[in-house]
């Protein structure tokens, strides 16, 4: 068994691991990302009970609770205190619902104190150990390559293509790539991918390296470069990047109109992750 590990010493999770590690694992590494470009946003809390970012996103996704342990008796309070918080910030935001948290009437507590269901992500692992960079079924068009974001100039244009055709589209991409640039293009555990035709940037990725697996974040290609294989080839592209950091997953949670891509490349299902927003009237 490799003792691979991740850029801050944490041990890859096992290539014989279990779904519960590996349910565990796609939960962590996501509230990493949220985390992580919270912190750069300014504002994090984590306790033993409950953690949770509000770092000045403008889109209620990024203003989370991602991991929560709580009794019956105090998990009203926290979720009141959730919401709270967020009325006196002027901000939306939301609860990351993953299996392991608690209580496990949660979700109905939840839509008590107005916070609303808001769809749901599967989580989806790929192991990484049979995949080879000349796969033919995810080799990138012949007229597109695939590069590492290494400067602010290659930021921009990632962040300008993100905002294309991702999410909430400028909006959200201009927080992102702000975020990127306070945490540095240098910084061992992230890495971001773009997919280049002509000049022009049609695709992107990146790669968070934390929790003892690879985590891919704002896969997207541009509308009218869709269904030419982009998407998978840049997907593909990522998961070589974790799988040469040493690790032996790649996960990630996944829009519905994503999924059967991420499975032609290898990807299951292993959890559900489900959105519970609150917004300011």
């Amino acid at each position: 068994m490799s003792d691979a590990s991740d850029p801050r010493g944490i041990p890859a999770v096992p290539a014989d691991a279990d779904d519960a590690e590996l349910v565990h694992a796609v939960e962590r590494n996501t509230a990493e990302m949220l985390l992580r470009m919270g912190d750069a946003g300014g504002g994090v809390r984590r306790d033993d009970d409950v953690t949770w970012t509000m770092g000045g996103s403008p889109l209620d996704y990024h203003n989370a609770v991602v991991a929560a342990q709580l009794r019956s008796d105090t998990a009203d309070g926290v979720i009141l205190e959730s919401r709270d918080r967020l009325a006196a910030a002027g901000l939306s935001g939301s609860w990351h619902v993953g299996p392991s948290m608690r209580p496990k009437d949660l979700r109905a507590r939840l839509e008590r104190a107005g916070f609303v269901s808001d769809g749901e992500e599967p989580g989806m692992v790929a192991s990484l150990g049979g995949h080879r960079p000349g796969d033919d079924r995810v080799r990138p068009p012949s007229d597109v390559t695939i590069e590492i974001v290494r400067d602010t100039a290659r930021l921009d244009e990632w962040t300008h293509a993100l905002g294309s055709g991702f999410g909430e589209g400028p909006r959200e991409a201009a927080w992102v790539g702000e975020m990127f640039r306070r945490i540095g293009l240098d910084h061992p555990d992230w890495h971001h991918l773009l997919a280049r035709r002509d000049d022009r940037v049609v695709g992107t990725a990146t790669v968070l390296v934390a929790s003892g697996v690879g985590g891919l974040f704002f896969v997207m290609t541009v509308p009218d470069a869709r269904r030419q294989g982009i998407g998978a080839a840049i997907t593909r592209a990522a998961m070589l990047v974790a799988r040469d950091a040493g690790m032996h997953h790649a996960v990630l949670t996944s829009s519905t109109a994503g999924r059967a891509l991420y499975e032609s490349v290898g990807f299951r299902q292993v959890c559900t992750i489900r959105l519970h927003t609150w917004r300011p009237l």
